[in-house]
C-alpha cells in the first residue's frame, strides 16, 4: 500500500517504472514471438506422427520459452545478463554479437522500444490503477499476436483464449466494461467474422482470412464489450485497405498473396482501449448526432 502510494504522489516514478517494465516485457516478447510458433510446430508434427501410428520424434534437447538460454544463432555464444539489457545492450554492443561481430537484427531493439513505448502510454493514460496492470497485459499480448500473425500467419490459441477468458474475469470488476457487454462482445466478436468468412467462401470458393481472426476480434470483444466492436472492424479494415493497396502498388506484391490480418485487428484494438470513446465522440460531432 505504502508503494502505492508513493506512485500516486510521483507521476514519474511510476512513469518511469511503467516504460521500464515494457522494456523487460518486450525483450521476452521476442523471445515469445521467435520459439513459440516453432514449438506449436514441432507440438503438431508429433500429434501428425501419432495419429499416423508412428512413433513421435524426440526432440534431442528442451526447447521452450526458458529452454535453451539465449545465445548467438551465428556462434552459439551464451548471451550474459549484461549483453541482454533492453535496448541498452544493442547500442552498447552497437547491434553485433559481443563474441563473433555477428549483426543483431534491428527488430530485436524496436520490440522492446515499442512494448516500452505502449506500455507507457497506458501509464499515462489510466494512472495508478487495476486498468492500467489490465491493460498492460492485454498490449503484451496484442503486441506479441501481431508479430505472430506477420510472420507465420498464425494467431495462437495458446495466447488468444487465455486472454478471452482473462477479458470476461476482468470485466467483473467493470474496468473496461460490465459483464453483459463483454459476453455479448464475445460472441458477436467471434460469430461476425465468422459469418463474414463463410459468406465470402461460398461466393469466391476461397478463405478471405483463418480462425484465428475470429478468436482475436472475440478476445477484443470481451475486454471492451460490444459496442466497441464496429468502431475496431471499421479502423482495422480502413488501415488493412491501405496497406494492402499500398504493398500492391508499390511493391507489386500478388494480390493472390495473403496478407496478415490479425496485425490490424490488434492495433485497432489497441486504439479503442485507449481512445475508443474519444473516437466515438468526434465521430458523433462531426455528423451531428451528438
Amino acid at each position: 500500500m505504502e508503494l502505492i502510494a508513493f506512485l500516486r504522489a510521483n507521476d514519474w516514478a511510476f512513469l518511469g517504472f511503467t516504460g521500464l517494465l515494457g522494456l523487460s516485457v518486450g525483450s521476452f516478447l521476442n523471445v515469445v514471438v521467435y520459439r513459440l510458433p516453432k514449438m506449436l510446430e514441432r507440438q503438431w508434427r508429433r500429434e501428425c506422427q501419432e495419429l499416423q501410428g508412428e512413433t513421435a520424434e524426440t526432440d534431442p534437447a528442451p526447447f521452450n520459452l526458458s529452454q535453451p538460454a539465449s545465445h548467438c544463432p551465428h556462434c552459439g555464444h551464451k548471451i550474459r545478463p549484461w549483453e541482454n539489457i533492453p535496448l541498452l545492450s544493442w547500442l552498447l554492443l552497437r547491434g553485433r554479437c559481443a563474441n563473433c561481430g555477428a549483426a543483431i537484427g534491428l527488430r530485436y531493439p524496436l520490440v522492446e522500444a515499442l512494448t516500452g513505448l505502449l506500455s507507457l502510454l497506458v501509464g499515462l493514460h489510466f494512472g495508478v490503477t487495476w486498468a492500467t496492470v489490465a491493460a498492460l497485459f492485454l498490449t503484451w499480448s496484442l503486441i506479441a499476436l501481431s508479430l505472430i500473425d506477420f510472420d507465420t500467419q498464425l494467431l495462437p490459441d495458446s495466447i488468444t483464449l487465455p486472454f478471452l477468458w482473462l477479458g470476461l474475469f476482468v470485466s467483473l470488476f467493470d474496468l473496461f466494461t460490465d459483464s453483459h457487454s463483454a459476453i455479448i462482445g464475445a460472441l458477436a466478436g467471434y460469430l461476425s467474422l465468422w459469418s463474414v468468412y463463410q459468406l465470402f467462401k461460398h461466393l469466391t470458393g476461397k478463405e478471405g482470412m483463418g480462425y484465428g481472426d475470429f478468436k482475436l476480434l472475440a478476445m477484443l470483444g470481451a475486454w471492451m464489450g460490444w459496442q466497441y466492436l464496429p468502431q475496431v472492424v471499421m479502423l482495422s479494415a480502413l488501415v488493412g485497405a491501405l496497406v494492402g493497396v499500398s504493398l500492391i502498388l508499390l511493391r507489386g506484391r500478388d494480390r493472390n498473396v495473403p496478407i496478415p490480418f490479425g496485425p490490424y485487428l490488434a492495433a485497432a484494438g489497441w486504439i479503442s482501449l485507449m481512445w475508443g470513446d474519444a473516437i466515438n465522440q468526434a465521430y458523433l460531432h462531426w455528423s451531428g448526432l451528438a
